[in-house]
Order: C-alpha cells, then structure tokens, then sequence
C-alpha cells in the first residue's frame, strides 16, 4: 500500500496567516499612516492618484483604480476577520493584503485650488496610500507598492514611508508580519523608482522582457524584478539613505 506524503497541518498552520488582523498605525517624519477604509478611496480620485499609472506601475489608471480598490477591500475583510474565498483559495490575486492610507499635517504640496473640505481627521489630509500585498504565509513573502496623489510625487513621502512598513513586515509575529522577502517588480523607465528601492536596499533579482505595455511609447518594456531579504534589511540605514530618523515606538523597531 503506498505511503501518502503531504506536509503536516500542524507545519501549514505554522507557516500560515492570522485569520484576522489588527492593522497598526505608523508614524514618519513628514506623514503618519493609519489602516485605510473604504471611504478614503474617493479621495485617491480626487488627488489624481493614477495619473500617468502605465509610466509608474505599467498598468493603465482603470485597471489600477479597480486592483487598489480590490486591495483595500481586502485589507477591511482581513482586519474584520472574513473567512478566506475557499474557490479562490491559493490564487495569488486572492492572497492577504495590508493598506495603510497616508496623511500628512503639511500644506507642503497642497493645491491652493483643492477643497480642504477633504480633510480627514485634525486638519490631515490623505495623500495617497501605501500596501503589502500578495502576502505568502507559507513562503513568507509580500509586495510592496505606495500610490500619492498626482501632487505629492517626488517630495519624499515614499522614503519616509516605505522603510517603516518593510521594518513592519520583517518584524517576527506578533508584532509583525514575520516576512522572509519584499520585492517589488519595477517599469524599467520608471528609474527614479527603480533609485529608491536601491537605497532601501533592494537588489535586482530578475527581469520579465517585454513584460508591461507603455501606452505613452506605443512599446512593450521590461518589468524589473527587485527584492531583499529579512537578513539583508537594516531599517536604521535604510532610513539614514534619505536622512530619516528612527521612530522607535513604531512596530518592529525595537524587535530590529
């Protein structure tokens, strides 16, 4: 009689995910981040938010509009506790996601023309938001993506942002995620992207020829695979690359 060969449920249970999920705040420097809500996503619209997404993401803006509502959507159901979809289980678009929405208490990049009647709590405005997705309990991985509005581009909320949700998501469970790898997969005309992962200390892990479609060229382009490792990761120096302090009330700080 053959002998069956599987991996342990207690080994699955082990390497699986919480069934629900208390998404914590994180404060930066220039912005803080709060678990994102079904309500913010009109304002990602009104911030222009998926302008130019093709350039930045190498989806169209509708198609990126419908996965960030998608992700978001999921965030809510995981804090909430919704039981997985058992049809879609082990389908990577159906995997766990994190949203956090970004605020900030600067007028810095504000449009003088853009009604503040947007704000949302104590005078802070949602900027933009940022999210771990595809996360893999069993290999202990996740994507990293941030969306800002069309007029908090290049002014260093990414680098403010990012390091804090990556030392988040390496920290050892409870506190964090417990994540072996990040990786982000990168336009490859999107260099100044492609530059801020390098300072966090990514590293180029592969290359999908022709993999997006740029809609401003009318040419195919290479999607750039990046990513780094939980042993690899230093959050103080990755702060330090863009003269960012340590907050050390933040989830994961002290445990790296």
């Amino acid at each position: 009689m053959p002998v069956e060969v599987g991996i342990p449920a207690d080994a699955e249970a082990l390497r699986g995910l919480p069934h629900r999920i208390e998404v914590p705040d994180i404060r930066g420097e220039m912005l803080r981040l709060r678990p994102a809500s079904l309500d913010d996503l009109p304002v990602l619209d009104d911030l222009d938010a998926f302008f130019n997404a093709s350039g930045i993401t190498g989806k169209g803006p509708v198609a990126e509009r419908a996965i960030v509502h998608e992700w978001v959507r999921r965030s809510v159901a995981w804090s909430q506790g919704s039981p997985v979809d058992q049809a879609r289980f082990g389908d990577p678009e159906s995997r766990r996601t994190i949203a956090w929405s970004i605020l900030t208490d600067s007028d810095g990049g504000r449009d003088a023309d853009r009604d503040d009647s947007k704000a949302v709590g104590g005078g802070s405005d949602v900027i933009g938001m940022i999210f771990l997705i595809d996360i893999d309990g069993w290999s202990r991985s996740a994507r990293i993506q941030i969306v800002l509005g069309r007029d908090y581009r290049g002014r260093g909320y990414s680098r403010d942002a990012m390091p804090r949700v990556m030392t988040y998501g390496f920290a050892s469970a409870p506190v964090g995620l417990g994540l072996h790898r990040i990786w982000v997969g990168v336009p490859e005309k999107n260099t100044r992207s492609l530059s801020v992962y390098q300072s966090l200390g990514f590293v180029p892990s592969g290359t999908a020829r022709d993999g997006l479609w740029d809609a401003e060229s009318g040419k195919y382009q290479d999607l750039i695979v990046m990513d780094t490792l939980a042993d690899e990761y230093d959050p103080i120096r990755s702060l330090d690359a863009f003269g960012m302090h340590v907050i050390e009330d933040n989830p994961g700080v002290r445990e790296a």
